[in-house]
């Protein structure tokens, strides 16, 4: 590929969003500008309730006033926050069952300043009239996250430059602008004092986006199946494109239409038939309770948050055990990912996404459709962001929470007297959708009856995809071909999530400690003549080094996270949750690689630290680190080998998927699963979801079987059209809201027989 001049000097640099980019924004972003005149700060019931509209108003306000006076104007707000108490403030205003006063309401904003690679860290007094800021760390020689703004005016700034217009025009006979689209990614480079900088032309500060370009065939068309041989790189903060590759030869540009728009799937394939309905009824309501952002379930208790950067946080979750609440995980969340291409030709080898720190999951969420993402009896949370110029913006729906049947819990069938005994599982699911470019991510917390926890990724979407590489047949080396000379590359994704665990400490874990687990085979020997013999091992983790591991699915290989200072009453060990990871492949990435080296938390899939409120991003803070700091990082943490051993420990575990793409991924892909799990280990005396009741689904039937009677009024009445003595009728849902649900026509009663989704 070459590098071509843009000419850009016939396209004037800009000082704010187009016109274009400020419309797409009203139709694309699923957050809902709120009203930027608000006279007060509002109400919140606890310190971890996200932000109000009113508090987002009042820190962009706080920051303006504060930089006029520095003689600052055109901040840019990257991110607003709220700003979460320390932990041992919270601990104590929690032990006090909130009587003490509350911890100080604080928020943060990540703030652009106008020219240069400056970018401030802004902490505003929430309490005080009018809320103050009360510290403005200004760094330079950084870059913070791009946001739903910067990809627009990316793309704008792209399709605005007559360079780039004219190479358009000549080398694609492209001439419609709106039907190019321009996939922006963040631009590899990590650290300005790098080779890697200079060979991607970011010797000078600035906002460096690499965009990929595609081309639709008609205005809903999936335009990942047309992709240009062209990569655009342009700069935000002076609005131009300062560089373009593109193969030597004219490449061929695949043209075969393939889509999964409703309108596009009925003209072009069709729909199944002979699917019937399937849905979910709640007649009494759901087992949950939701007092503002705590929810209590089936012995379940624990508080839900939303931000920015992780999208939603779990906090303080506990189990009720023996009318006492013990807590389990004092915070619990996604605090990373990275998304390295195997493809090593130029400039795919800068094709990297860490889509927490370049993205934010939280500033990128859905907003959730009833009955489609979302199936049941639901309670939403919503999602409070912000846009560049410090407003509310409010992702209505972004946090979903409803109740899943599972199957089976636990059975047993006494053969020699035919009594058996089964109880079906029910879970309690929390979840959101993030969309990344090409790819969603779909997040879920799932917590089970028997004090099991679950976390699980979704990964869905479209592949990002690419032309044939120059002098390369149509067996791609680097990908897989999916279409005629369309090439989807190889890619890998992996995910951090940061674990701070309580396990029945009141002190919020201060007295855990870490240990590993091998089942081993024993040596044939006297003590094993049969040669049948194996063990588990355990071995303590007692400081960072010894405690950087990864999974090793030969030895059956778990991690124990234990506190000391509580036992078993029936066994005297200390009682203790597992960590129960999938298997999950190496990172193919060199280490000494720019995805290797500020990814290397991905290279392991165990790190354990003690805690520390400055240590919350294993990859860095920002998508751009200043001079000389390679990611402020986990590998920094942990080189300081701190003792582990009752240290608060906080577990950050890795695990991912490589994923080698195949054609029935195309054009969107059935969701892929990968997570871990978290199991009680000696932590109870025994099953705790022992005392789940008997219980059967009255509404369940069996197929080909003659429909039951209403048990009520003894009416089998019915029609072909209408094969159930039902109709709906009005009933009032968890919101208030009025939905439908079926009772028997001839006496009313509600016997659920065909249940709707209910918010």
């Amino acid at each position: 590929m070459l590098p071509i001049d843009s000419g850009n000097d016939d396209v004037e640099p800009k000082q704010g969003p187009s016109r274009m980019v400020s419309q797409l924004l009203q139709l694309l972003n699923p957050a809902t500008k709120l009203p930027s005149a608000v006279s007060a700060v509002g109400h919140c019931d606890h310190p971890l309730d996200p932000l109000t509209a009113e508090e987002v108003n009042a820190t962009s306000d706080a920051c303006k006033a504060y930089a006029v006076k520095l003689g600052i104007q055109g901040l840019r707000f990257n991110a607003i926050a709220l700003e979460e108490p320390t932990k041992a403030d919270l601990l104590q205003y929690e032990a006090s069952k909130m009587q003490i006063e509350a911890p100080q309401r604080l928020s943060t904003a990540i703030i652009q300043l106008p020219t240069g690679d400056s970018v401030v860290e802004a902490m505003v007094d929430l309490q005080v009239e009018p809320p103050a800021v009360i510290s403005w760390d200004q760094t330079d020689g950084i870059q913070p996250m791009v946001t739903l703004d910067d990809c627009l005016e990316a793309e704008d700034i792209c399709k605005g430059d007559k360079g780039f217009q004219q190479l358009l025009r000549d080398r694609y006979d492209i001439t419609d602008l709106a039907s190019v689209a321009c996939d922006p990614w963040y631009y590899g480079g990590r650290y300005r004092d790098t080779k890697d900088a200079s060979e991607m032309g970011m010797t000078e500060p600035g906002r460096y986006i690499q965009c990929f370009v595609y081309v639709r065939a008609s205005p809903d068309d999936n335009f990942y199946a047309h992709p240009l041989d062209v990569v655009v790189v342009v700069e935000l903060q002076t609005k131009r494109v300062l560089q373009w590759w593109h193969h030597k030869a004219n490449p061929i540009i695949p043209t075969l239409n393939s889509n999964f728009h409703t309108k596009l799937v009925d003209q072009e394939r069709g729909w199944r038939t002979g699917l019937k309905p399937l849905n979910v009824v709640q007649p009494e309501g759901p087992s949950f309770t939701v007092d503002g952002n705590m929810v209590s379930w089936q012995k379940w208790s624990m508080r839900v948050s939303f931000n920015y950067r992780e999208g939603l946080v779990l906090h303080t979750v506990g189990y009720e055990d023996s009318g006492r609440v013990r807590p389990i995980m004092h915070r619990g969340s996604m605090v990373e990912i990275i998304v390295p291409y195997g493809d090593p030709r130029h400039p795919f080898q800068h094709k990297c996404a860490f889509d927490v720190m370049d993205y934010g999951l939280g500033a990128t969420a859905n907003s959730l459709e009833l009955g489609c993402d979302c199936l049941g009896h639901i309670k939403y949370f919503d999602g409070m962001v912000n846009n560049a110029k410090g407003e509310p913006m409010i992702i209505k729906k972004a946090v979903c929470m409803h109740e899943e049947d599972y199957g089976t819990l636990w059975k047993h069938t006494e053969y020699r007297t035919g009594h058996s005994e089964v109880r079906r599982s029910r879970r309690l699911v929390l979840s959101f959708i993030s969309t990344i470019a090409n790819y969603e991510y779909g997040f879920y917390w799932y917590f089970y009856q028997d004090g099991s926890i679950q976390y699980e990724v979704k990964l869905t979407g479209c592949l990002s995809t690419s032309v044939m590489s120059e002098g390369e047949g149509m067996d791609p080396t680097h990908g897989t071909l999916i279409g005629p000379h369309l090439n989807a590359q190889l890619h890998q994704h992996y995910f951090c999530v940061r674990l701070d665990m309580a396990v029945d400490d009141p002190d919020g874990g201060a007295a855990l400690t870490v240990t590993e687990v091998n089942c081993e085979p024993e040596p044939l020997g006297p003590e094993n003549p049969h040669a049948i013999g194996f063990c588990a091992k355990e071995t303590e983790l007692t400081h960072e080094l010894a405690a950087i591991r990864n999974v090793n699915a030969d030895s059956s290989r778990i991690w124990k996270i234990k506190n000391e200072s509580v036992r078993n009453r029936l066994t005297g060990a200390p009682v203790a949750y597992k960590l129960m990871p999938a298997a999950t492949p190496p990172m193919y990435a060199h280490p000494s690689s720019s995805h290797g080296r500020r990814g290397i938390f991905a290279a392991k899939h165990l790190w354990v630290t003690p805690h520390s409120e400055e240590e919350r991003w294993p990859a860095g803070m920002f998508p751009l680190q200043g001079p000389g700091e390679y990611s402020r990082g986990i590998v920094e943490w942990t080189q300081q080998d701190r003792n582990l051993v009752e240290a608060d420990c906080v577990i950050w575990h890795s695990f991912g998927v490589t994923h080698i793409p195949r054609i029935e991924d195309w054009p969107v892909m059935p969701a892929e699963h990968v997570g871990f799990f978290l199991k009680p280990f000696g932590f109870f005396d025994a099953n705790p979801s022992l005392d789940i009741p008997v219980g059967r689904n009255i509404s369940s039937r069996e197929h080909g079987v003659p429909i039951a009677a209403c048990p009520s009024c003894g009416s089998k009445t019915h029609t072909s059209k209408n094969p159930h003595p039902m109709m709906h009728i009005k009933s009032t849902d968890h919101g208030g809201r009025q939905l439908t649900h079926q009772d028997c026509t001839v006496c009313g009663t509600n016997h659920s027989g065909n249940p709707h989704s209910r918010l």
